[in-house]
């Protein structure tokens, strides 16, 4: 063993009762009591021994289950010299018991105290203790010498043998423990992701639904100023009042996604681009369901790339391609490009920067930026 082995305590884990089971915890009690009846049977029967001497042989063993008592304490808050003195006073006891004719008591007293201190003390005193006390009973037990001897040796080792159960019953609930903190921690941690998906599926409900309507709403703005006629304007809030009506089913499908019920990818692309003039879509590859978290990235791109073009590049044709590959999903929308709308700086909406974000959190990709004609959103995430 190494030096902080000879100078370390067992853990307060091995010294303490967790992890013992009910029935070993009985047998323990069985065999103290067994112990302390035996104490009391050779105190009340010794044959050279009456009167006072019995009575303070009564009371002798009560102080020694005390003292017992005590150590346990002492040993399981790793208090050194208390406990010590208490090893002390035991063997004390037991050479008192010797010296007034009591000699099973002392006998008993000297065994235990050998293989408790092996048990629970640092092993530098313990060895100490254990030979003393375990020289103590050779040196009084009447047996043949091989039986006293074997005896001994017995006992040493079955001290040992029940410290290393203690270390390893110790070693069980530390590791119990922190697997229960891990547990604890790994939850806490899903809830927080889980918290983080819904405020971001919030976000970008709300962001995406009131920036389209912010468009319309400046362009029903800029009309009023320019004294635009009455149907101009009747149709930018009406088409306001769409927007509304389309940030509410976002919300909804959105509460639908948390809750796992989601409509198929290629159906709500198609409804998507319904809503837009001069867009199509087109869908390639083996169809199949996406996790919910690809699916909701996929959904929101292609809403923030066609609310980008309405701005930017209005009435140019979009083309929206979809494909299931074999470890990811691929989403690209291009536009046909054109002048900028008078809308062009309306509105924050989530942006480029927010949805490469949603992508590089799913380990995905996010390219974006102008093609030979007009603008190209890129996103890939892999499934």
């Amino acid at each position: 063993m190494t030096e902080s082995a000879w100078t370390s305590w067992p853990s307060r884990e091995a010294l303490a009762r967790e992890g013992i089971s009910r029935p070993r915890r009985m047998l323990a009690w069985a065999v103290r009591i067994l112990v302390l009846g035996f104490l009391l049977w050779g105190a009340y029967h010794a044959t050279d021994v009456h009167g006072w001497i019995l009575v303070a042989g009564g009371v002798g063993v009560l102080v020694a289950a005390v003292l017992a008592w005590g150590f346990f304490r002492t040993t399981f808050q790793h208090r050194l010299w208390p406990s010590l003195g208490i090893m002390l006073l035991l063997l004390g006891l037991a050479v008192g018991a010797q010296a007034v004719g009591f000699q099973e008591p002392a006998l008993v007293l000297w065994c235990g105290c050998a293989v408790c201190a092996l048990e629970r003390l640092p092993m530098a005193v313990a060895l100490p203790v254990a030979s003393v006390a375990l020289a103590s009973y050779a040196a009084v037990n009447n047996d043949v010498w091989l039986t006293t001897a074997a005896t001994t040796g017995g006992l040493a080792l079955a001290g040992y043998v029940l410290r290393l159960d203690a270390e390893a019953r110790g070693n069980a609930q530390r590791l119990l423990a922190q697997e229960r903190v891990a547990r604890a921690a790994e939850a806490e941690s899903a809830a927080l992701a889980e918290r983080a998906r819904i405020a971001r599926e919030i976000h970008d409900v709300l962001a995406h639904s009131l920036s389209a309507q912010l468009v319309h709403l400046e362009a029903a703005r800029l009309l009023i100023e320019r004294g635009a006629d009455r149907d101009q304007i009747l149709e930018r809030v009406v088409a306001a009042r769409g927007m509304a009506r389309d940030g509410l089913d976002e919300t909804r499908q959105a509460l639908s996604a948390l809750r796992g019920d989601l409509t198929p990818l290629e159906d709500f692309l198609a409804q998507l681009v319904s809503t837009s003039a001069g867009a199509e879509v087109t869908v390639t590859g083996e169809r199949r369901p996406l996790p919910a978290e690809a699916s909701q990235a996929v959904r929101r791109v292609a809403q923030e790339a066609l609310t980008n073009v309405r701005k930017h590049a209005p009435g140019a044709k979009v083309q929206v391609g979809l494909d299931f590959g074999e470890h990811q999903v691929a989403l690209v929308v291009r536009d046909s490009g054109g002048s900028p709308g008078e809308l062009a700086g309306a509105g924050a909406g989530y942006g480029l920067l927010g949805m490469r974000e949603r992508a590089e959190l799913l380990g995905g990709s996010l390219e974006a930026g102008p093609d030979e004609e007009g603008f190209v959103v890129m996103l890939r995430v892999p499934v």
